[in-house]
């Protein structure tokens, strides 16, 4: 109803200050009106998103089961070895009384 009534002053806010506006029904978030540049912005990324998934998509096609297992079973030995080496460091810092980095 805010936006029924008020819709030319939310179109000036978002076009000459930059705004957004958030609309809800019953309290939850239904849609935004945003200024027409981030509104291209994003369009533009979600095409590039959807691109990149058709091609990944497609490249994956051509990956054979064996070697797709083979390449997974390669990434976790990798991810565990880094775990067990950031344990470890954990650990010998604990050790030595040291501050831990974050």
């Amino acid at each position: 109803m805010t936006v029924r009534q008020n819709l030319g002053e939310l179109l000036n806010e978002v076009q000459y200050r930059g705004d957004s506006v958030v609309i809800t029904k019953g309290g939850k978030p239904v849609a935004a009106i945003v200024d027409i540049a981030l509104y291209e912005n994003i369009r533009r990324m979600k095409d590039d998103f959807d691109r990149l998934c058709a091609e990944l998509a497609a490249a994956g096609e051509q990956v054979s089961d064996g070697e797709a297992e083979s390449l997974i079973g390669e990434a976790a030995a990798e991810a565990r070895e880094l775990t067990r080496k950031a344990r470890a460091s954990t650990r010998s810092a604990r050790e030595a009384g040291k501050p831990l980095a974050r």
